[in-house]
């Protein structure tokens, strides 16, 4: 799949609130009430990583969740990683 331009990139993240550029990926950080809620969160990402077959890297600090996204294969930011993007936001309840 090939990686997104510069443009196609500043324009998908405008439809994507708090998801920023960071090198060859995107990333946004959820924070969370709880340790317990913010796994509750990650479990849900995973199921639909899964069922996307598409993962992000995840890293967790007590409430807080922070979620990369990049195409390995790629190099780069694609449209598969916009949609998972949209997905993570929703499962996050505009957090």
């Amino acid at each position: 799949m090939p990686v997104l331009s510069e443009q196609e990139l500043n324009k998908a993240l405008t439809e994507l609130p708090s998801w920023t550029k960071s090198g060859s990926t995107i990333k946004r950080q959820f924070e969370f009430p709880d340790f317990k809620k913010a796994i509750a969160f990650v479990n849900q990402v995973a199921e639909s990583a899964e069922r996307a077959n598409h993962h992000p890297d995840i890293t967790i600090n007590y409430n807080k969740v922070t979620m990369s996204l990049t195409s390995h294969d790629s190099g780069g930011v694609t449209p598969r990683d916009i949609r998972m993007a949209g997905e993570i936001s929703r499962i996050g309840g505009g957090k």
